[in-house]
């Protein structure tokens, strides 16, 4: 099983994606950073549905919307 960490900053988070579009490699940047390329790979995906260029998952606005709602039918 993986480790459960606290996640990582939207600011860094927001700073792989922007290197990743400036033409870095995710692989490349997991050496020099501690996420692994998966993950970078999963944060570019991500922002591309926040700003409407993918269409196959959910938003994070969404996301947090779904986690809400959830929350709320637990407690009912």
């Amino acid at each position: 099983m993986g480790k459960h960490r606290t996640p990582y900053p939207a600011e860094f988070r927001a700073q792989m994606v922007e290197l990743v579009k400036a033409g870095r490699r995710p692989e490349e940047l997991e050496k020099e950073f501690e996420p692994t390329a998966q993950t970078i790979y999963n944060w570019v995906a991500q922002a591309g549905r926040d700003a409407g260029v993918r269409h196959d998952g959910l938003t994070t606005a969404e996301r947090q919307e779904l986690t809400k709602l959830r929350r709320e039918n637990r407690q009912l």
